[in-house]
């Protein structure tokens, strides 16, 4: 079976930029779907932020999730709050691209909807997903563009949790070992950023993006 993941790596969607969008006219005739993953810790987050502010043919799909609506938070910006039954259905019907139930109970999706109103749009969607997710986005989507995002060594990564963490440090160990398997998985996926120092790494993020929206019409080899 696939390992559960240990902790909700979807962060809650920022509010919008106050920065204008491109024009639709000047976005890619053909948006495409992105795929960001890799361990927590990686810096996954920092860097999708700061390439849709970069970026105006980018845009992060809302998930939809069972979690309690938090103070502060709006349904349909941070994220699509649905009860336990209703996430169900959605699930059983067919509308979701992706979901996953963390160990904490609860589910986090993405709904096909989503990305075809970011479609629709004229822009490029991106989503934020564990290896699991993005495997199984992959397996529905083939033309998916997906990019593992890893930090320079264990070691860092390890770091990197460690000085974020509220939890003890029994779980801290589980969320490594997660992190470690999940390295593993970097192979399979189309490409892989190494997180080193953040403007670079946004560079090289910005270049995949911009080559992919440009190789219109070609195939990439898996």
């Amino acid at each position: 079976m696939p390992d559960q993941p240990v902790e909700d790596d979807r962060r809650p969607l920022r509010a919008p930029a106050t920065r204008a969008r491109q024009p639709v006219q000047e976005l890619s005739p053909e948006p495409k779907l992105f795929v960001v993953t890799g361990p927590s810790g990686a810096g996954k987050g920092t860097l999708i932020d700061a390439l849709v502010e970069r970026r105006g043919d980018l845009e992060v799909a809302i998930s939809a999730t069972t979690r309690p609506l938090r103070p502060g938070e709006a349904d349909g910006r941070e994220y699509y709050f649905l009860s336990e039954e209703e996430f169900d259905r959605r699930a059983a019907s067919g509308e979701f691209l992706e979901y996953v139930v963390y160990v904490s109970g609860q589910r986090y999706g993405t709904l096909n909807r989503e990305v075809e109103r970011i479609f629709a749009a004229g822009r490029s969607c991106i989503l934020e997903l564990e290896t699991q997710g993005a495997k199984a986005v992959e397996a529905l989507r083939p033309e998916t563009v997906s990019i593992f995002v890893q930090a320079p060594s264990f070691a860092e990564l390890e770091r990197r949790l460690r000085e974020r963490a509220t939890e003890s440090a029994g779980e801290i160990g589980e969320r490594l070992a997660l992190a470690r398997r999940q390295i593993n998985e970097a192979v399979h996926f189309d490409y892989v950023v190494t997180n080193d120092r953040l403007e670079r790494a946004l560079a090289e993020l910005d270049a995949v993006v911009g080559r992919e929206l440009g190789a219109t019409g070609t195939m990439r080899s898996r």
